[in-house]
């Protein structure tokens, strides 16, 4: 079956994993999620990733969540541009998340960045997600 949103399938499954308590969840490797998991772990919303490879020969990207005293540290973590509907904004109109207590993760010609680095760098794109 193919799979129509990759990003919004890891943001997903990080969603799902921490409703559930998990400290690692897996997810089929791509270049993009791993530039999104690293403003993630920049920012530090998650402890990290490691990149595997599966018994076929397929990549996996293992993330490893990050709790404060038992709870998420992710609270919200929404998709913003959809394959439906790309969503894109110049560097004044890039959103805050909660007054800058959450971070906008935007796809720049200047590569993956979160709201912050896009500013400084001025820098606009494609908002792919929010989070808080």
């Amino acid at each position: 079956m193919t799979m129509n949103d990759p990003l919004g399938d890891m943001l997903t499954r990080i969603r799902n994993a921490q409703l559930r308590g998990k400290s690692t969840v897996s997810t089929p490797a791509s270049k993009l999620r791993a530039w999104v998991l690293d403003v993630l772990a920049g920012e530090g919303y998650i402890r990290g990733y490691e990149k595997n490879t599966t018994e076929n020969g397929q990549g996996e990207l293992v993330i490893s969540l990050k709790y404060f005293e038992g709870t998420p540290v992710i609270r919200e973590i929404k998709r913003v541009s959809k394959p439906g509907r790309r969503v894109y904004m110049g560097v004044k109109d890039i959103p805050t998340v909660r007054n800058g207590l959450g971070v906008s993760i935007v796809s720049t010609p200047k590569g993956v960045m979160s709201d912050a680095a896009a500013r400084s760098a001025n820098v606009g794109g494609e908002v792919l997600c929010t989070v808080f």
